[in-house]
Protein backbone atom coordinates (compact mmCIF):
# COMPACT_ATOMS: atom_id res chain seq x y z
CA UNK A 1 0.00 0.00 0.00
CA UNK A 2 0.79 3.34 0.07
CA UNK A 3 2.98 4.91 2.74
CA UNK A 4 0.79 7.38 5.33
CA UNK A 5 1.94 10.57 6.00
CA UNK A 6 1.92 9.47 9.56
CA UNK A 7 5.09 6.96 9.02
CA UNK A 8 7.08 10.05 8.08
CA UNK A 9 5.59 12.03 10.68
CA UNK A 10 6.12 9.82 13.29
CA UNK A 11 9.62 8.68 12.19
CA UNK A 12 10.61 12.29 12.93
CA UNK A 13 9.03 12.32 15.95
CA UNK A 14 11.26 9.56 16.84
CA UNK A 15 14.26 10.53 15.43
CA UNK A 16 14.52 13.44 17.05
CA UNK A 17 13.67 11.88 20.52
CA UNK A 18 16.61 10.01 19.85
CA UNK A 19 18.40 12.59 18.97
CA UNK A 20 17.08 14.78 22.54
CA UNK A 21 18.61 12.11 24.45
CA UNK A 22 21.64 11.09 22.55
CA UNK A 23 22.58 15.02 23.37
CA UNK A 24 22.98 15.38 19.78
CA UNK A 25 19.93 17.64 18.95
CA UNK A 26 19.04 21.34 21.52
CA UNK A 27 15.51 21.44 22.87
CA UNK A 28 15.73 24.61 20.78
CA UNK A 29 16.27 22.84 17.69
CA UNK A 30 13.80 19.76 17.91
CA UNK A 31 10.16 20.66 16.39
CA UNK A 32 8.30 17.67 15.18
CA UNK A 33 6.91 16.68 18.25
CA UNK A 34 5.27 20.01 18.09
CA UNK A 35 4.06 19.82 14.90
CA UNK A 36 2.65 16.38 14.77
CA UNK A 37 2.13 15.01 18.58
CA UNK A 38 1.86 11.37 19.06
CA UNK A 39 -1.69 11.65 20.19
CA UNK A 40 -2.21 13.47 16.66
CA UNK A 41 -0.53 10.78 14.93
CA UNK A 42 -2.50 7.83 16.01
CA UNK A 43 -5.68 9.44 15.70
CA UNK A 44 -4.36 10.06 11.98
CA UNK A 45 -3.14 6.78 11.48
CA UNK A 46 -6.07 5.12 12.80
CA UNK A 47 -8.53 7.25 10.46
CA UNK A 48 -6.20 6.55 7.22
CA UNK A 49 -6.04 2.46 8.04
CA UNK A 50 -9.91 2.37 8.01
CA UNK A 51 -10.14 4.60 5.10
CA UNK A 52 -7.78 2.06 3.26
CA UNK A 53 -9.65 -0.71 4.47
CA UNK A 54 -13.37 0.90 3.33
CA UNK A 55 -11.80 1.56 0.33
CA UNK A 56 -10.09 -2.18 -0.31
CA UNK A 57 -13.95 -3.40 0.54
CA UNK A 58 -15.62 -1.50 -2.13
CA UNK A 59 -16.75 -3.78 -5.02
CA UNK A 60 -17.85 -2.18 -8.23
CA UNK A 61 -18.38 1.37 -6.21
CA UNK A 62 -20.37 4.14 -7.57
CA UNK A 63 -19.71 7.95 -7.61
CA UNK A 64 -21.35 8.16 -4.46
CA UNK A 65 -19.83 5.15 -2.82
CA UNK A 66 -16.36 6.88 -3.70
CA UNK A 67 -17.34 9.92 -2.39
CA UNK A 68 -18.86 8.85 0.84
CA UNK A 69 -15.93 6.75 1.83
CA UNK A 70 -13.70 10.05 1.38
CA UNK A 71 -16.20 11.76 3.36
CA UNK A 72 -15.68 9.63 5.89
CA UNK A 73 -12.17 9.91 6.21
CA UNK A 74 -12.06 13.34 6.13
CA UNK A 75 -14.51 13.65 9.44
CA UNK A 76 -12.65 11.63 11.18
CA UNK A 77 -9.19 13.86 10.22
CA UNK A 78 -11.00 16.98 11.14
CA UNK A 79 -12.51 15.35 14.60
CA UNK A 80 -8.18 14.79 14.84
CA UNK A 81 -7.05 17.85 13.84
CA UNK A 82 -9.83 20.06 16.05
CA UNK A 83 -8.15 18.24 19.18
CA UNK A 84 -4.59 18.69 18.18
CA UNK A 85 -4.81 21.57 15.88
CA UNK A 86 -1.68 19.98 14.03
CA UNK A 87 -3.22 19.57 10.18
CA UNK A 88 -1.31 22.87 8.70
CA UNK A 89 -1.09 23.48 4.84
CA UNK A 90 1.85 20.87 4.07
CA UNK A 91 -0.07 18.34 5.90
CA UNK A 92 -3.38 19.20 4.05
CA UNK A 93 -1.45 18.84 0.90
CA UNK A 94 0.24 15.45 1.87
CA UNK A 95 -3.54 14.07 3.43
CA UNK A 96 -5.24 14.93 0.47
CA UNK A 97 -2.81 13.25 -2.09
CA UNK A 98 -2.81 10.34 0.10
CA UNK A 99 -6.65 10.25 -0.07
CA UNK A 100 -6.51 10.21 -3.94
CA UNK A 101 -3.60 8.18 -4.26
CA UNK A 102 -5.78 4.85 -1.96
CA UNK A 103 -8.25 5.52 -4.33
CA UNK A 104 -5.85 6.04 -7.67
CA UNK A 105 -4.09 2.78 -6.35
CA UNK A 106 -7.01 0.86 -6.43
CA UNK A 107 -8.21 2.23 -10.38
CA UNK A 108 -9.91 4.62 -9.67
CA UNK A 109 -9.55 7.66 -12.01
CA UNK A 110 -9.77 10.87 -9.22
CA UNK A 111 -10.31 13.76 -11.99
CA UNK A 112 -13.00 12.18 -14.08
CA UNK A 113 -14.74 10.91 -10.62
CA UNK A 114 -14.91 14.58 -9.80
CA UNK A 115 -15.69 15.97 -13.46
CA UNK A 116 -18.77 13.49 -13.69
CA UNK A 117 -20.13 15.65 -10.75
CA UNK A 118 -18.92 19.07 -12.38
CA UNK A 119 -16.27 19.38 -9.82
CA UNK A 120 -12.68 19.61 -9.75
CA UNK A 121 -10.89 17.77 -6.95
CA UNK A 122 -11.47 19.54 -3.99
CA UNK A 123 -14.93 18.48 -4.32
CA UNK A 124 -13.21 14.75 -2.58
CA UNK A 125 -12.19 16.57 0.47
CA UNK A 126 -14.25 19.07 0.69
CA UNK A 127 -15.58 18.55 4.17
CA UNK A 128 -12.64 19.47 5.67
CA UNK A 129 -12.33 21.97 8.16
CA UNK A 130 -8.15 22.10 7.51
Amino acid sequence: MIERPTARWRHKVLREREALAAGALSPDDAYAERLWPLEFIEATDAALAAYEAEVAALRDPSDDDLFAVAERVVLALNDADEEHGAIETGEREQLIEYIENVLTHTGVDVPALCARRGEDREALTGARDW
